[in-house]
């Protein structure tokens, strides 16, 4: 078969998604979901290595999508922290939101959650960046290598709380995803408070509303 010199990444990446949908599992081969496709294995790899190099890449587009969205978002620049931290999760879950059938199948169909991180640490690299450059306050202690372990510290637990309201979205059934949304608010101003030290009455908030989740579940 010829070379189709017509297939960009990003038709790549979107015939992938449908194929995944409409047959409810991933390709078998390369070879095979190139020929599903009508073109040559040989431009897949003008891309991509694998399908775990093209799956990695699809959910750090999702966070390109979301930071390219609040850099032209001229009042992004004007925000806090804190806010810049809440406009990127509320946009990029809207982002999940639309893609949710594709990013629910291929998180839920991992057997251990090695693989689940290892398919999501382009998006966690990524992160990390954004979290490092949105200049978070932690308590200055003057000494070097207390600072820089808090700031590390500091960029580990916003990409663990990025993946627990990651869980909570995929098992989140209320209308227009509400209760996520409430989670987002909570969980956020409530890292916030800690660091800044008054975190009594968020922690309180946050615990309460979990508590009741866990109830109603």
């Amino acid at each position: 078969m010829a070379k189709n010199k017509s297939f960009s990444k990003t038709d790549f990446v979107s015939h992938y998604m449908n194929y995944v949908l409409e047959q409810n599992e991933r390709p078998k081969t390369i070879f095979s979901f190139c020929k599903a496709i009508k073109t040559d294995e040989a431009s897949f790899y003008d891309y991509f290595g694998s399908f775990e190099g093209l799956e990695k890449h699809i959910f750090n587009a999702f966070f390109s999508n979301t930071h390219n969205l609040l850099k032209n978002d001229e009042n992004f620049t004007t925000f806090d922290s804190r806010n810049k931290l809440l406009s990127f999760y509320y946009t990029f879950f809207e982002i999940l939101t639309a893609n949710r059938s594709f990013v629910v199948f291929m998180l839920d169909g991992f057997k251990t959650d090695l693989k689940r991180l290892k398919v999501l640490s382009s998006l966690r690299q990524s992160y990390i960046e954004f979290i490092n450059s949105l200049d978070i306050e932690t308590i200055e202690t003057k000494q070097k290598d207390i600072d820089k372990f808090q700031q590390k510290t500091l960029a580990e637990t916003a990409w663990l709380q990025l993946l627990i309201t990651i869980e909570f979205w995929m098992k989140d059934t209320s209308a227009k995803f509400e209760k996520t949304d409430i989670f987002i608010e909570k969980s956020v101003n409530t890292s916030f408070d800690i660091i800044n030290t008054t975190p009594i009455k968020s922690i309180i908030d946050l615990g309460k509303f979990l508590f009741k989740e866990k109830i109603q579940i």
